[in-house]
Formats: structure tokens, C-alpha cells, sequence
């Protein structure tokens, strides 16, 4: 049995619980229907006393709703992605997206990354969380794999591309024209 399945014995209890739970709410609703007495109310047809008893849960389905998408955005605040929370619920990563559309919030600075393809190769831009700068990682035509580590980190995304790009044409895997194409 998975984790975050219930076994029959917790299902009923649950049940029993929530019926419980909805008897204050649904009497409340017939009383205001019928105006009658809490001891008379129930003595009625037995479909408006069914269609009383939807209508209360109509109202735990919408406070349910609200109450599974607060539990949604807080479990992305903690940082779960769309595929956990999928998981959790039972269903892909592309339905818990659609279900909960900003309960998963990228930071900033995945939002701003961008990527450089030159010459074969490619590197990705990203901003370093300690100082807010820029910096690049890559690979080259030719496999070679580079970083800008251990230098400090770039003033703009467009300065940390220049320095990727001279990266890859550096490595680029042949012999270059002087007009910097290969």
C-alpha cells in the first residue's frame, strides 16, 4: 500500500466524521428553508430533505476546494514542485499545474536565466544567489566543459554571455576565419 493511500477502516471513519460535521451545517439550512422547528424540520419529502442535505455538501466541497489549494501553495512555498504535488494528488505533474496554476512560484532568477548557443556548443546564464551577478556555464563543440568560476561574477546577462561566447568560439572544435566563424 502506498503512503498516501487509506485503507477501508480509515475511509469509514473518515465518512462517519465528515457526516457528522455536516449535521449542524445541514440543519442550519433546513431551518432556514423551513422555517419550522429543529424537531419538525426533517419531517418533510424525502427529496427536499436530500436536496437540503447536497446542499451542505456543496458548501464542504467549496470549503474543501479552498482548503486543498491552500495546502497546495504552501507545500510550493516550501519549495515542491508541480510533479509533487501531481504525486500527492494523484495525477501528472501537467494536471496539479492546471489545478493549481501559482502554487508553484519560480525564483526570480530561474525566471531571468537564459542560455547561449554559438558555434556548436552551448552555455547557460544564471545569476549567483550571494552577490546578484551574472555568471555562465557551458560546453563547447568540442566537449570541453567551462564555468566561470573563480571569476567574479558579471554586472549584466549580457556581459556573462559575451565571456560565454568567447568561451564556446574558444572551443568550438576547428579552426576559425578571422570573422570569428568557424
Amino acid at each position: 500500500m502506498a503512503a498516501n493511500e487509506v485503507t477501508r477502516t480509515e475511509l469509514t471513519a473518515l465518512e462517519k466524521s465528515l457526516c457528522e460535521a455536516l449535521d449542524p451545517l445541514a440543519s442550519a439550512l433546513r431551518a432556514r428553508a423551513t422555517e419550522l422547528p429543529e424537531d419538525q424540520m426533517w419531517r418533510a419529502d424525502p427529496v427536499d430533505v436530500s436536496l437540503t442535505v447536497l446542499a451542505g455538501w456543496k458548501v464542504v466541497d467549496s470549503a474543501v476546494a479552498r482548503l486543498t489549494e491552500r495546502a497546495a501553495r504552501t507545500a510550493g512555498s516550501y519549495g515542491a514542485s508541480y510533479e509533487q504535488l501531481g504525486a500527492a494528488w494523484g495525477m501528472t505533474r501537467q494536471g496539479a499545474r492546471k489545478k493549481w496554476p501559482d502554487a508553484v512560484s519560480r525564483p526570480a532568477a530561474a525566471a531571468e536565466a537564459g542560455a547561449v548557443e554559438l558555434f556548436g556548443g552551448t552555455a547557460e546564464l544564471f545569476r549567483e544567489p550571494s552577490s546578484g551577478g551574472w555568471l555562465w556555464r557551458g560546453r563547447g563543440a568540442d566537449g570541453v566543459h567551462g564555468a566561470a568560476d573563480g571569476s567574479p561574477a558579471c554586472g549584466t546577462k549580457e556581459e556573462a554571455a559575451a565571456y560565454a561566447g568567447v568561451f564556446l568560439k574558444d572551443h568550438s572544435g576547428g579552426p576559425s576565419d578571422p570573422d570569428g566563424r568557424p
